[in-house]
C-alpha cells in the first residue's frame, strides 16, 4: 500500500518545492501537481512529487491521525516504516534543507 503524505510548502524553486513533513525537510518535484503552489500551501505528496495541493484544514486532520498513529502504536507495520524512515532521515542528516 501506498501512502499520500501532506506535508507544509516552506520554498518553491522553479519545479522543485522545500516541504516540511513531520520536521523533516524534502524536495519534492511540483511536475504533476493540479495547480501552482506556494510558501505555506500543503501539498499530498507521493514518492517524491506532490499530486494535489489541498486545504489547510484537510492536512490537519490527516497529520492529526498520523500523530496519533505514531504515539498510540508500538508495533503496527506502518508506524514502524514511517518511525525509521523518520530516524534514518535524522540520523544521516539527510533532510533535504540547509540548515
Amino acid at each position: 500500500m501506498c501512502l499520500g503524505v501532506p506535508g507544509k510548502v516552506l520554498e518553491v524553486n522553479g519545479n522543485v518545492a522545500t516541504v516540511d513533513f513531520f520536521g523533516l525537510k524534502r524536495p519534492i518535484f511540483l511536475d504533476v501537481v493540479d495547480e501552482p503552489v506556494a510558501p505555506g500551501d500543503y501539498i499530498l505528496n507521493h514518492v517524491g512529487f506532490a499530486i494535489r495541493r489541498i486545504p489547510a484544514s484537510e492536512a490537519e486532520e490527516t497529520l492529526a491521525l498520523y500523530r496519533q498513529l505514531l504515539a498510540e502504536t508500538d508495533d503496527d507495520p506502518m508506524a514502524s516504516d514511517v518511525r525509521g524512515e523518520i530516524a534514518a532521515t535524522r540520523k544521516t542528516g539527510n533532510d533535504g534543507g540547509s540548515d
